[in-house]
């Protein structure tokens, strides 16, 4: 029930090996349902000067971060899973990851994509071009009209679709939720500085890495946008708590000068040097996943495996809709 130890001092890679981000979770830690109310999901608080930790309820987090600029990412999910029918009868599925142009043409996770072949048509969806490793390249005749997507790992959906929602989601463009948003009520943004970012979540929330080392996994870039007004309130912070891995991504990005708008691919792994995130609040991730390997690179990799161990052996509950650890 821990994170995989590493190798005897002396023989480990300079490149992390993607098979170092794995650990045991027992499965009813994974969280089906939502906490009843947002803000009283469990809160992990690491502090990474001192190496304290300490048990909170997440309605505390203003108590725990006094003066600091918080920035959220007010994506929202949009109802991208299709539930279809292929020609001559049996169930297809495509889930749409991102919009490619003004006439309905869009990037999809499709399945059984083994059995789909360019030119059939599903419903409303009209497949046009194989993209590899299950995506495809597709027109879609109306507006999205499907189901939000739940990952895998959730057997049941919520009984109010909103709680796969942050509070203050604006832009519809996601595949997925920003989940550590998820917590949020509006009565605790009130007590908070606040400040928000755009990313829309894309196709490596849903896909493990399947390279051995981390340099040789390609992350897919996701669209991202900030106002001027937004980044330079940032830049004035005296300190920035990012809410989720992907308001870390957009903010580290710009920080390094990309423009206000555009699409990132930026990777974060250990060793990283961060330019503008003082803290970070996070759900706990999938094993071998992107959104680990960033954790990693911010609180260390020995401290996040002992925080893993520590929120198993305290039964925290994991992934989309389960607790959240901040790390300052």
């Amino acid at each position: 029930m821990a994170l995989r130890e590493p190798a005897p001092a002396g023989t480990i890679d300079p490149i992390m090996r993607s098979d170092e981000l794995e650990y045991e979770l027992p499965f009813e830690l994974v969280a089906q349902r939502p906490s009843a109310r947002r803000d009283g999901s469990r809160l992990l608080v690491y502090d990474r000067e001192t190496g304290a930790v300490r048990h909170r309820r997440f309605a505390e987090l203003p108590d725990e971060v006094p003066g600091e600029l918080v920035v959220v990412n007010d994506t929202r999910v949009r109802p991208a899973r299709l539930r279809l029918e292929r020609p001559g009868g049996g169930a297809a599925e495509v889930l749409l990851l991102e919009r490619l142009d003004g006439d309905g043409v869009w990037e999809a996770l499709a399945r059984p994509s083994r059995r789909l072949r360019p030119g059939q048509r599903l419903g409303p969806v009209e497949l046009l071009e194989p993209l590899g490793e299950g995506r495809w390249r597709l027109r879609l005749h109306g507006e999205p009209a499907g189901e939000v997507p739940l990952p895998p790992y959730i057997l049941g959906a919520p009984d109010d679709p909103e709680r796969y929602q942050t509070v203050y989601a604006q832009r519809e463009g996601s595949a997925a939720a920003p989940t550590a948003g998820l917590h949020f009520t509006p009565e605790l943004l009130e007590r908070l500085d606040v400040e928000r970012v755009t990313l829309d979540i894309g196709l490596d929330t849903f896909r493990p890495m399947s390279a051995e080392r981390l340099d040789e996994h390609r992350i897919h870039s996701e669209r991202y946008a900030v106002t001027s007004g937004a980044w330079r309130h940032i830049c004035e912070a005296q300190r920035v708590l990012a809410v989720g891995t992907t308001t870390v991504r957009v903010l580290e990005s710009l920080a390094r000068s990309a423009p206000l708008a555009g699409r990132t691919d930026l990777f974060i792994t250990p060793d990283f040097e961060f330019r503008r995130v003082d803290a970070l609040l996070t759900n706990f991730h999938l094993p071998r996943s992107t959104l680990l390997a960033l954790v990693m690179a911010f609180a260390g990799i020995e401290e996040t495996r002992g925080l893993y161990r520590l929120a198993i052996e305290e039964r925290y509950r994991f992934y989309s809709f389960g607790d959240c650890m901040l790390i300052r």
